[in-house]
Formats: structure tokens, sequence, C-alpha cells
């Protein structure tokens, strides 16, 4: 399916350099505000106190979050917890006081607003368990990471391998550069966000890598240069359908699936638009500038002319 077909291959790889150059500036500044500022955990990673809640009638979120806020907590988590009335509350920890006596502050405050409000469980989660949590996280990341390099070489070739993991990382520091700029909660649903951009972007670099191979194989009078402007090119309409649907859902959630859903979405918008740039102007360019050739894909042999199985059969010569 296609919205328009494109009569001429746009020169992407014109631009490749100047692309780049400002992919590597956007990296950097991402990795400069991740060491200075680092993110802003939340109670999952660092430990807190968990508390849940529940009214006689549906709760209002954006009262609770409000009155929990007024007694000094910033970016508290409220959402609902299995019915609309029942409310649960995330906590962080705050120097010089207990569990029990931050759970009945928050309830004495959520008392005041609504007298029917009663406590039904208070639990407090250590920061060895939030330490466990980010280490089961990183541990995540690392596999996915391998996992996408094994699977790309043995589809394609090593350097397209390079060119695929390096992009994704891409998109993932700059995801987290932009979470450590604007100090934006850092959780597990986000955590999660992050590995589904990952997944997402590779499809995105295989669908163009299978077209350069498919170019390859049938134009041999091509340049490198011109296989992968001309693979792009012809993938464009696929590419505006794919990430348009995508982002609408995720835009959706974003701003329609309140504050348990928005840095999720938030995470998933941020990697969907990167990874489209850096699919085209990272992954293409890296495997440009490696060296890929038409050997590394399309492997000789004493073939028969004519051979139906011959994967070069109707190359234009």
């Amino acid at each position: 399916m296609e919205f328009f077909k494109i009569g001429r291959d746009i020169p992407f790889m014109r631009y490749a350099l100047i692309f780049n150059a400002i992919s590597v500036a956007t990296f950097v500044l991402a990795l400069f505000f991740l060491i200075t500022r680092g993110l802003h955990l939340s109670v999952e990673f660092t430990g807190g106190t968990v508390m849940e809640v529940s009214y006689s009638q549906p709760a209002d979120l954006t009262q609770v979050r409000g009155t929990v806020a007024s007694l000094g907590y910033s970016d508290v988590q409220v959402q609902n917890f299995g019915t609309a009335r029942d409310v649960l509350i995330r906590l962080p920890v705050q120097q010089g006081k207990t569990t029990a006596e931050q759970s009945q502050q928050v309830l004495q405050a959520l008392k005041t607003a609504t007298p029917d409000v009663e406590l039904r469980r208070t639990e407090f989660v250590g920061p060895q368990v939030g330490q466990e949590l980010a280490a089961d996280g990183l541990k995540a990341l690392a596999f996915v990471v391998i996992g996408i390099m094994i699977y790309l070489s043995m589809r394609f070739e090593w350097k397209y391998a390079v060119a695929g993991i390096i992009a994704n990382l891409h998109d993932v520091v700059i995801i987290l550069g932009f979470f450590a700029f604007f100090q934006w909660e850092f959780s597990l649903s986000v955590l999660a966000g992050v590995l589904a951009v990952l997944g997402y972007s590779v499809n995105e670099s295989v669908v163009i890598f299978d077209r350069i191979r498919e170019t390859f194989r049938k134009q041999r009078k091509m340049s490198v240069t011109e296989v992968i402007d001309h693979a792009i090119t012809s993938t464009i309409s696929r590419t505006i359908i794919t990430h348009a649907s995508t982002q609408m859902m995720v835009l959706s959630m974003l701003f329609f699936g309140g504050q348990s859903l928005h840095y999720f979405a938030m995470a998933l918008t941020i990697g969907i638009l990167f990874g489209i740039y850096s699919s085209v102007f990272v992954a293409a360019a890296i495997a440009m500038w490696l060296g890929i050739r038409r050997e590394d894909l399309v492997k000789g042999g004493g073939r028969k002319e004519g051979d139906p199985n011959d994967p070069n059969a109707g190359a234009v010569v």
C-alpha cells in the first residue's frame, strides 16, 4: 500500500554528513544532561511508601494528587487500583519521617478533603529492592541489544548489525537525555517504553536494509550511495503509514491516558520521531561508511543461466 509514489530517488546520502553531525551533537548533549543532571527516578527505583486508599464514590485523581502535592511531595504517583474507588499512592522517601508517619500525614490530608476515605494498606519499598529493579532493567536492556545484534548479523552482515545497534542506542540515549533535561519521572513504565522503542526502531532499520539487499540484486550498475537512496525512497510511503498510525495511538495515550500513562507515551513519542530520523540518517549512513558492498549480500556461485532459485535472477545489468 502506498499513499504516493516518488518518480525519482531522493539523494538522502548527499546530506548524510550534515545530519550525522547533528546526530552527534544531539547525542553528546543527551549524554551531558544524563551525567550532570541524572534521571529523576521513581519510587520503584529509589524506595518509598506505597498506600492504598478506598473511597465510597469514584475518586477524583486530580484532587487526590493535588492534596498530596500540597504536603510537599513532587511528582507523586496517583492511580486507580482495581476499581475507580480504589486509589494507589506512591510516596518518595522523606528524610526524618517513617512510613507510618508519612501514611498518617497523607491520610489526614485526604480525610480533610473527603471524610469517607479509608486506608486499606501501606507498604514500604526499600532502596535495596529499587537497586535490584534498576539492575534488572539494565540487564534487560543489554539482552535486547545483544539479541538485536545477533539477529541482524544472521540476517544481513556484521556491518549492518553495527549500524543498526548504533542507531538504536542513539534513540535510547536521546530519550534518556530528554528525561534528564526536563527531570521527568523515570519509572518502570518508561523503561518498558524505552525497550519498546528499541524493537520499533530496529524494525524500521531492517525494512531499509532488506530493500538495500533487494536493490543490490536487481540494480547492478547502481553505486552504493544510489542503492541506499533508492531503498529509502521506495520505503517512504510505508514509513509514513506505519509511523503515523502508531503515533496517533501514542498521542491518544499521551493526551487521554491520564498521569499513569503520560511519561510512557512521552518516551514512545520521542522514540518514534527520532527512530524515523535514525533509521534513515544514522543507520543507513553508518552502513555506507562501514563499506557495505554488493558482495556482502549477493553471494556468487556456479548457478546456471535462468536458474529459478538464483536470488540474482532478473537483475538489471
